[in-house]
């Protein structure tokens, strides 16, 4: 699904309206409608409505649902929090309408199924309104995607007084106060209980701190034509479980383990056997036919224990038990012999001979014409940052898979500013380097090389615990290892473990989630999707 900005939106709404020639009015209706059918389904029971409306686009969408809540038989009360001759196009037009409706336009209590409006311009009507307080479902429609600027009193006084009361908060589009592209509160922002975006999802809501402020997100569809969205030539998605699961071919009954693919992990030193063991296994989970874990030579019989269904290659280390640079035509032989997807990295160790040996299987692998596809992660990439200038030796069929602190060594820049716009981060390194850049984080966002950017749509907080980036880097490796292009893997890869860590955590809870956890329920996992 694609991901917009707020100028991105605004412009396939124009051209909606003026090349296709949908009237912004029914388009106003459409959502209206929309949402409404979400409030009938999440809250049932909630018969005092109220609906906080300012002059905007927004704000007609909510009188919009504010008329037919109360043609539906709810009790609803219409906010407006904006002077009524400031609304101006087919938010004035509506508001017309919902006047020509009541009964009276004044302060008494609405009868049962009726429409009342009421203005509240100052901060003493926002503080002391008993109307609001009374309320068991408030609508947010004060602000849409066309904020500018700070949040500031009156309307600020307002968000902060709905933020305090103990009543669910559904926002229309995105919260009241939150930058529609950035997804930064403009000062004070609602808190919303659900939101229920229009057309698209917009950017801010994908990424924290707004994610946090979104509550449950729901996208609804009003009818935007395909071939206007296409126009924009969109370069953000986000990954939901139909794509993944359009990416999930079933398997044929006559294939062998043959069919689905080799993995050669190298990873592993004295005592990170874990890392090495957890993501050969969940290459294995991903469903790559076989796999083999490179491993230094007095490792070789805990991990041959360890791990009854992967094969192992024991190969020269160094003093401190990690492999040694001189392992390195060892593992290009092996790996070009069996044509393997090749995962380096997982508790490899910071060893000066094993980052030379990083070094090596990248120079040699593009200078021989090799051409072997690469996942590299954990010390792959701390080897890496080490030497910059051999990411571009990578190969566009690279998969770079970073949390923070490692992309921060990567690009020498600090934690906070790559943080500041994850999406832009990973698209510009992408771009730049020419591989597939998995910047892991809240939410996880992959890059491709063209441009096209990735927002990830699963996970939880128990994952932020050690071994989980072990895992991503199996899954992903044994997807390639099956045929899926570099991007198309990691973009899987993240959604299944993600998902796998939802469905763990639903079970068991977040608190004490350990990454053999979700090592285990990936195939459940993908079988739900493929299902």
């Amino acid at each position: 699904m694609k991901v917009v900005t707020a100028a991105e939106m605004r412009q396939i709404d124009q051209d909606t309206i003026e090349g296709i020639g949908i009237p912004g009015i029914v388009l106003m209706e459409t959502a209206g409608s929309a949402i409404v059918r979400v409030i009938e389904q999440h809250y049932p029971t909630s018969q005092r409505v109220g609906i906080l409306v300012g002059k905007g686009n927004n704000g007609g969408d909510g009188i919009v649902i504010a008329r037919q809540l109360a043609h539906a038989g709810r009790d609803v009360h219409l906010f407006l929090v904006s002077p009524p001759d400031s609304f101006t196009g087919e938010a004035a037009i509506n508001l017309q309408i919902a006047k020509r409706l009541t009964a009276s336009f004044g302060l008494q209590a609405a009868p049962k199924g009726g429409l009342q409006i009421e203005v509240i311009l100052t901060d003493a009507e926002f503080k002391s309104n008993a109307n609001i307080a009374n309320c068991e479902l408030l609508v947010d429609a004060i602000f849409g995607t066309g904020l500018r600027g700070t949040v500031r009193d009156p309307i600020a006084t307002l968000i902060t007084t709905i933020n305090d009361l103990s009543i669910p908060i559904l926002s229309v589009d995105l919260p009241s106060g939150l930058d529609a592209d950035a997804g930064h509160p403009l000062g004070p922002c609602v808190r919303a209980d659900r939101t229920i975006t229009i057309g698209l999802p917009k950017r801010g809501l994908l990424v924290h701190p707004g994610a946090e402020l979104v509550g449950k997100l729901e996208v609804v569809d009003i009818g935007f034509p395909e071939q206007v969205v296409n126009a924009q030539g969109i370069k953000v998605n986000w990954t939901t479980a139909q794509q993944v699961s359009r990416w999930l071919p079933p398997r044929p009954s006559s294939s062998h383990k043959g069919t689905y693919g080799r993995v050669l992990v190298v990873a592993g030193s004295t005592g990170m056997t874990g890392a090495a063991a957890l993501a050969s296994e969940a290459a294995l989970r991903a469903g790559a036919g076989l796999v083999t874990l490179t491993t230094p030579k007095h490792l070789n019989p805990i991990l041959e224990g360890l791990l009854p269904e992967v094969m192992t290659l024991p190969l020269p280390e160094t003093a401190s038990g990690s492999l040694s640079a001189s392992a390195t035509s060892a593992i290009l032989e092996f790996a070009e012999k069996t044509k393997s997807v090749l995962a380096i990295g997982p508790g490899l160790s910071q060893h000066p001979d094993t980052v030379a040996l990083v070094h090596q299987l990248v120079r040699e692998n593009q200078e021989q014409g090799i051409d072997l596809r690469l996942v590299v992660d954990a010390d792959g990439l701390n080897a890496l940052a080490q030497a910059p200038e051999i990411i571009s030796l990578l190969g566009s069929e690279a998969v770079l898979t970073p949390h923070p602190g490692e992309m921060a060594r990567l690009t020498n820049t600090p934690v906070s500013t790559l943080e500041k716009d994850r999406i832009r981060t990973a698209q510009q390194f992408a771009t730049d380097s020419g591989v597939t850049l998995v910047f892991k984080g809240a939410p996880t966002v992959t890059g491709f090389p063209n441009g096209d950017v990735w927002i990830n749509s699963t996970g939880n907080p128990g994952m932020a615990t050690g071994g989980m980036g072990d895992v991503l880097t199996g899954i992903i490796a044994g997807l390639m290892a099956q045929g899926h292009s570099s991007e198309t893997a990691a973009v899987l890869g993240v959604y299944i473990h993600g998902f796998a860590a939802d469905r763990v955590a639903e079970a068991l809870g977040m608190h004490g989630l350990i990454a053999s956890d979700v090592l285990k329920a990936v195939p459940a996992a993908i079988a739900s999707l493929t299902q």
